[in-house]
């Protein structure tokens, strides 16, 4: 059996899988427990809503980094892949200034969000959880996918659907 070492480094370039995944194991266990409540005791969770509605936020936040750079966003290639080799780098780097601009676009709008929230003190009525705290993973989250599509882009990593398309050939 060989063994494998985890490193820093790969443990500090998955954080944000390892954040995803511990989150959604919390969502699993509390939408069972909140199952098993309400229809076997007959005793439903109030704040259920709340908990899972925090947890699906920091899931999609956290995990779209490591879409882009495992190269599991949604994309349409087919169009790009037709063009002659010229075209094809003018419409990546169009498509990279375009990414960027969203990218940036939404964090500016999000760092503006997440600040009113701190500044007003709102929170969840039940579970009191400050909405800053339930939104705010989206600020790194934003440079975290900024990074890693340009990490996908350099380090040319293909879709799943290219790669398998690829493997056939």
């Amino acid at each position: 059996m060989k063994e494998t070492k985890i490193s820093w480094k790969s443990c500090i370039l998955n954080l944000d899988i390892a954040i995803a995944a511990a989150v959604l194991a919390i969502l699993i266990v509390l939408t069972f427990a909140g199952v098993i409540w309400r229809y076997c005791l007959s005793q439903p969770f109030t704040w259920m809503e709340e908990a899972q509605l925090a947890c699906m936020v920091w899931i999609v936040f956290s995990a779209a980094g490591a879409a882009f750079r495992l190269g599991n966003h949604v994309a349409i290639e087919m169009i790009v892949d037709m063009l002659p080799p010229f075209l094809q780098k003018v419409t990546q780097v169009f498509i990279s200034a375009v990414v960027t601009a969203v990218l940036g676009y939404l964090f500016v709008h999000t760092l503006d969000f997440v600040e009113m929230f701190y500044n007003t003190g709102r929170s969840t009525s039940i579970l009191k959880i400050p909405y800053w705290l339930i939104y705010g993973i989206a600020i790194p989250a934003y440079i975290d996918m900024l990074v890693s599509y340009f990490y996908s882009v350099f380090a040319n990593v293909k879709s799943e659907t290219k790669e398998a398309a690829s493997s056939h050939e």
